[in-house]
């Protein structure tokens, strides 16, 4: 009879030890965080923030105009000397390589009209983004990553400010105005170093270089660039804050969503060039045809 009160303590304590103790959370599957199942989790994620940016896009209000124009002067200060750079080397490089098979031809007067097909279809779009995707996209995931585990975001929340109107809005909307602009650039500074080549190491002349300029090439080239450049801008813009807007781990894991947006840039850049250069091969066959 006297230890039955003991024991009636003893168990009243072990439940309320059971009661008391932390529930562990499920946990995630590990099947989850490997490929393929991770890279569909990921792009279903990439393109929910897709559809929340465009939903804020077209609300009413322009409470982002400021950081928009923000955004967009960054851009053009971080991308426009690289951009220059890499694209007027890469202009030089095509146009030795094709005013030497050309000057042994005796046909170097044509070396122009390889420049615009060369930078307008390809090159041109391609270091462009891939000079935003290692430059702008990065610093776009380290800024919001940061703020991400500084628990930033959650704290605009509480004051009643939507991230992505805020800061995902103009983000993006920066980028894919910015592009076609530096895709020009990239143009200009291409046929610059592709001129400078032609005329100083070859020995052809500015007159038929840019008389031949125009020979391969139309509007549609024009056009068609513009628009893919635009998708890598939005396929950059979209990346680099999914990115960021899920970073986790402190500085390291912010490094790592930093690396992860560079290379699934590059990545998506690759693909829609291969798949967009053959649509527009088989819709256009004509702008093909050498003259």
């Amino acid at each position: 009879m006297n230890g039955q009160p003991t024991v009636g303590r003893a168990v009243v304590s072990i439940v309320e030890e059971v009661r008391s103790a932390p529930v562990a959370a499920p946990e995630r599957s590990r099947w989850l965080d490997l490929p393929p199942l991770i890279w569909i989790i990921r792009m279903g994620g990439m393109l929910a923030l897709s559809a929340r940016a465009a939903i804020e896009f077209v609300t009413p209000g322009l409470s982002w105009r400021r950081e928009l124009i923000l955004q967009a002067i960054f851009i053009f200060k971080v991308a426009l000397v690289p951009v220059l750079l890499v694209n007027f080397a890469t202009g030089i490089t095509i146009g030795v390589q094709v005013s030497s098979i050309l000057s042994a031809l005796g046909a170097i007067d044509r070396a122009g009209g390889a420049v615009p097909v060369a930078f307008l279809r390809e090159l041109g779009a391609f270091l462009t983004a891939a000079i935003i995707a290692g430059s702008v996209g990065a610093t776009i995931t380290s800024e919001l990553g940061a703020r991400k585990i500084r628990d930033e975001l959650s704290a605009l929340e509480v004051l009643g400010i939507n991230p992505v109107r805020a800061m995902v809005v103009p983000r993006i909307v920066a980028l894919v105005l910015l592009m076609p602009i530096m895709n020009m650039i990239a143009l200009v500074a291409g046929t610059a170093g592709s001129v400078i080549a032609a005329t100083v190491l070859y020995l052809g002349t500015p007159q038929a270089f840019f008389d031949q300029f125009l020979a391969n090439t139309n509007f549609i080239d024009l056009w068609a660039s513009q628009a893919k450049i635009l998708i890598f801008g939005l396929l950059i813009g979209v990346i680099a804050c999914y990115k960021g807007l899920n970073a986790s781990g402190g500085a390291e894991g912010v490094g790592r969503a930093v690396n992860e947006s560079v290379v699934a840039s590059l990545i998506a850049v690759v693909g829609v060039t291969i798949v967009y250069t053959q649509l527009l091969l088989a819709l256009y066959p004509d702008i093909s045809a050498l003259r």
